[in-house]
């Protein structure tokens, strides 16, 4: 008799998880309130790219002169750009629902929460409810923005990252709160299309988990764009305007006031767990987030959890490698995942991405490191895409040479990273990233040269005395 699996919930982490037991031979049920995809596919990763794309293109077309281009009349399309983004993201729910199918998963559409150890009741459409029983159970209920209790929070005007993805019209501006990578990404997106944007952040750096180097490379960039950005800085109160909505904010500089269209509140997430009913079977949380051990597994075995419903890395990536871990550990395989190798990545223009140790986190750790960094204004390929303040950026074990951490701030530096994520995992050295041939022209070249100046041996830049 197959093992019978049920998956709560289906977005990049329970969807993945879903596959990856069917795979092994596991009957699967898996269980999703709303949309196959999560946030990621709905209101996440994926309708945010498909606008920064746009919005990017326009940017660049806004400079085609330079390149030898000449446009006339470009404006954008809000409706037709609001089309695309619900057709890329229903074509790639689609293919979700059709991988689970394929795989033999059986998928219900309901609200799912704990019976017992062994069993899950859903709450169907229309009211009824269903009980399933299992040999093991996978939680992955994703999270949900955070909303603070502030004057005006729940004004009309305030709004969540879902909502700004849908609005109606361009505004003509916004207030962002919270500098993390939802926050920048959205500013970055419609400083581009028009609005005028402001970021206010209570921590002394925009994205605060970066390495500091690279958060201060993407801080430039966006005040070039126009972006005014307050660090250090807090939202006290929302009241409602003749038009909008005045923001008061607490600053280095004083009280400040503004007077914006709208307010996007990003100022992070937390487990979506409520509901879901742990305590019946036992299940353990800290903060509100569901508990595991390193193979992913709860305090009762055979239930494990993944995803943003256990904390920690709340990306999409991460669900669904520990998707694929817990869905293995619930067939027997005792799998644990590597978490020193996730890359981290911000989709501004030109993008930042990082993976490993930050400068500053390594020479925390007690290691003595060195440092290897490579403009892309001496990298030919970025020239040719004019892109050239960025940069490659790696932190190295000074002893062994082993590399502990790569940050790229430039063209497909999401893309990119990969390179820097594997030797992670490979535990390369600077050599061994150095010595491997690279394409040319290539903005992966820069890397090679990173490494090479890391040992002041770099080809492409003059060298240090």
């Amino acid at each position: 008799m197959s093992t019978r699996i049920i998956v709560i919930g289906g977005g990049p982490g329970g969807y993945v998880a879903a596959l990856r037991a069917a795979q092994l031979g596991a009957e699967v049920t898996l269980v999703e309130k709303k949309a196959l995809g999560g946030t990621c596919l709905n209101v996440g990763c994926i309708p945010t790219k498909a606008l920064l794309h746009t919005a990017d293109l326009f940017r660049t077309a806004q400079r085609a002169a330079t390149i030898g281009l000449k446009v006339e009349g470009l404006r954008v399309d809000w409706p037709t750009l609001q089309q695309r983004r619900a057709n890329v993201v229903r074509r790639l729910v689609s293919g979700v629902d059709l991988l689970l199918k394929q795989a033999g998963c059986q998928v219900i559409n309901g609200t799912a929460r704990l019976q017992d150890k062994r069993s899950v009741t859903v709450t169907l459409a229309d009211g009824s409810e269903q009980v399933l029983a299992a040999d093991k159970i996978i939680l992955a209920t994703g999270s949900e923005p955070v909303r603070l209790p502030l004057p005006g929070f729940d004004l009309p005007e305030v709004i969540l990252s879902d909502a700004a993805l849908s609005l109606d019209k361009v505004p003509e501006s916004m207030l962002i709160m919270g500098g993390g990578v939802i926050g920048v990404e959205l500013a970055s997106l419609y400083q581009n299309l028009g609005t005028r944007c402001i970021i206010v952040e209570v921590l002394p750096q925009i994205l605060p988990n970066l390495d500091k180097e690279l958060a201060q490379a993407v801080h430039t960039h966006l005040a070039r764009l126009g972006i005014k950005i307050h660090t250090g800085a807090k939202v006290k109160s929302c009241v409602p305007a003749d038009q909008g909505v005045t923001v008061a904010v607490t600053a280095q500089e004083g009280e400040l006031s503004f007077n914006v269209s709208c307010v996007l509140a990003a100022v992070g997430r937390r487990p979506a767990t409520a509901g879901l009913n742990l305590e019946a079977a036992g299940v353990a949380t800290e903060q509100g987030r569901i508990t595991v051990n390193d193979q992913l597994e709860t305090s009762v075995p055979g239930i494990y959890a993944v995803g943003d419903a256990i904390g920690g890395i709340m990306l999409a990536h991460v669900a669904s490698a520990e998707g694929t871990v817990a869905a293995e550990n619930a067939m027997g395989q005792g799998k644990k995942i590597d978490y020193k190798t996730v890359p981290s990545c911000i989709y501004t223009q030109p993008e930042a991405a990082s993976v490993g140790l930050s400068e500053e986190e390594a020479l925390k750790a007690g290691y003595k490191v060195k440092i290897g960094r490579f403009p892309l204004a001496a990298n030919g390929k970025a020239l040719i895409e004019g892109d050239r303040g960025g940069f490659v950026k790696i932190v190295a074990n000074e002893r062994y040479s082993e590399v502990l951490g790569v940050q790229i701030f430039g063209p497909r530096a999401t893309d990119l990273i990969s390179e820097a994520a594997l030797a992670l995992r490979l535990e390369a050295t600077l050599d061994e990233l150095a010595t491997t041939i690279h394409p040319h022209p290539s903005i992966s070249e820069a890397i090679a040269e990173a490494a090479l100046a890391a040992n002041n041996m770099a080809l492409h830049i003059p060298q240090r005395r």
